[in-house]
């Protein structure tokens, strides 16, 4: 456990939304040489984490030394360890932007990409039936 990376984000591969933005954020940390641990809930990675595909796919998770944060505050966490981020993390932090934001990711932005997962996954079944 010595190796593992300090923070670990639990995101949506199949989410074209998720992935594009990790894939960026993960080419960054790659480049960077930063401890940032990409894990697809997709894959076996969702084992650790504790949580459900589904409640997974509800919306961004980070995990920082042990503790695991949702929505908002994952995403600040995660922009704090990145140096070309850590001025996002500060302002998105604020108390009256955090409130903002955490409301507009949870009760529109989250809950439409996750009906879009959703959708997503009714016609991949229904076209492999």
């Amino acid at each position: 456990m010595a190796n593992d990376p300090e923070t670990s984000v639990l995101y949506n591969s199949h989410c074209p939304v998720c992935s594009a933005e990790i894939g960026h954020y993960a080419r960054y940390v790659g480049e960077a040489g930063l401890p940032i641990q990409f894990d697809d809930l997709n894959t076996d990675a969702l084992g650790r984490w504790g949580l459900d595909a589904d409640t997974a796919a509800r919306r961004l998770y980070v995990r920082r030394d042990g503790e695991i944060v949702s929505g908002v505050p994952a995403f600040v966490v995660l922009w704090s360890q990145m140096p070309r981020y850590r001025l996002l993390a500060r302002i998105v932090g604020l108390p009256g932007i955090r409130h903002i934001a955490s409301a507009a990711y949870d009760h529109v932005f989250a809950p439409a990409l996750y009906r879009w997962h959703r959708r997503r996954l009714g016609k991949n079944s229904a076209a492999g039936t």
